[in-house]
């Protein structure tokens, strides 16, 4: 028993770095967390409404044991309710509205029965709660030590069709519980942030010839950058929001275009005589981008200055929809060929520096994975008996999680 239990420690010291292996939290070892409701303003249903999104971004984080039973107390009650009497941690929050209509969250955060953590929260109205709940796990999350999680407060934007040719373009977030329809009427796809501060945003108008426009929020205006036969969609945007990686096909020939905002100039990268697509950062002077110049699509990657290709991906006969994050790449791959039934596309996870392949997901067509900032979580679109969802995989914790859309199927989206 104890050289299993030596073997064990090897492997997990040995593979704790890479995200390409799988890294299981078991629940049993994770302290358990309940969640109080001491609301004194709102109906019944807002407040379980609140209760089942703060219980919902606790589970995401995957650092706890959450207990999701709905309870009710005094918030200044000294003790914690008797059914929590043996929980590790104990959060207990008090909504209430004042007199502008503006919506107020206080909090306390009980370990052991005594309180290690208070905070208050505020938003314009009630219609933004969601992004409090967000709010209250990056700060829970952030007290208890862990990775940050600050991915949860940014805002998903998503292309969805609602009729042929009729598509609307939605801020939200990563829940789907918000949603703000920004842009509607025509055929408007493939949705980027134009920065990181997400103040606007790149889509593809596909109303009369392809044209990548770009979106003001604050203001709402909207402007064209420019137009190609064929295709146009922006892929990535460099970290400093002044390079664009844009696929055009101006002579029917679909390549991978470096585009200087300040200039306003493209410089074609791919020069294959096929199909480059889908380019995105890895560097400041590399992308990686979907080719079928072997015949079927696969990932590459080539330095900009050079022209040196190097393929990346030796798993998968049609792996497409790549997004990147340091020596990591994720990418869409299709794992079963049936031509009279539904195909399942399957995400999967590499490194540039081992040969392990993991796979994230198991059913359904999954695709448009999208890296968090610090690479710990990926953002998918999942597609499943019917039903469109964004998906959340938090690598190091091994865990996926859906969130359903409630009418249409997500086109595109980016994070």
């Amino acid at each position: 028993m104890k050289i299993f239990f030596t073997w064990l420690f090897i492997i997990s010291f040995s593979f704790a770095g890479d995200a390409t292996f799988d890294v299981i939290k078991k629940v049993d070892s994770l302290p358990s967390i309940a969640v109080e409701d001491a609301s004194i303003s709102y109906d019944n249903t807002f407040k379980m409404q609140f209760f089942k999104a703060l219980v919902a971004d606790l589970n995401v984080l995957s650092i706890f044991n959450v207990d999701g039973n709905y309870r009710n107390i005094n918030f200044n009650d000294n003790n914690v309710l008797v059914e929590n009497k043996d929980m590790k941690y104990v959060l207990r929050y008090k909504m209430l509205e004042d007199d502008s209509a503006g919506f107020n969250v206080e909090l306390k955060l009980y370990k052991d029965n005594g309180v290690v953590f208070t905070k208050a929260y505020k938003a314009n109205k009630n219609d933004f709660y969601i992004f409090i709940s967000h709010a209250i796990a990056v700060d829970i999350n952030e007290f208890m030590g862990e990775a940050s999680v600050e991915w949860m407060k940014r805002k998903v934007i998503f292309s969805k069709n609602v009729s042929p040719k009729k598509t609307e373009i939605i801020i939200s977030d990563y829940t789907l519980t918000y949603q703000y329809k920004i842009i509607e009427g025509g055929l408007n796809l493939f949705p980027k942030w134009a920065n990181q501060a997400q103040t606007s945003f790149y889509y593809t108008s596909l109303d009369k010839k392809p044209t990548l426009k770009q979106l003001d929020i604050k203001s709402g205006q909207s402007k064209a950058i420019m137009s190609s036969d064929g295709m146009m969609i922006c892929s990535d945007v460099s970290a400093d929001a002044t390079k664009i990686l844009v696929t055009m096909a101006p002579n029917n020939q679909p390549d991978v275009y470096l585009y200087n905002v300040a200039t306003q100039k493209s410089t074609r990268i791919t020069t294959y005589v096929g199909i480059d697509v889908g380019g995105q950062f890895m560097d400041d002077n590399t992308i990686v981008f979907v080719s079928n110049r072997l015949g079927y699509p696969n990932i590459f990657s080539q330095k900009i200055n050079t022209g040196v290709v190097e393929q990346m991906i030796y798993y998968g006969k049609s792996n497409a929809a790549c997004s990147v994050n340091g020596e990591y790449v994720v990418y869409k791959a299709r794992e079963s060929s049936d031509a009279f039934s539904g195909n399942t596309f399957n995400l999967h996870l590499i490194s540039t520096k081992t040969d392990f392949v993991r796979r994230l997901t198991a059913t359904g067509v999954n695709e448009f994975p999208r890296f968090s900032k610090d690479g710990d979580a990926i953002l998918f679109i999942k597609n499943y008996m019917d039903q469109s969802s964004i998906g959340v995989i938090r690598l190091k914790s091994n865990k996926n999680f859906l969130f359903p859309l409630k009418s249409g199927k997500v086109q595109s989206m980016d994070w």
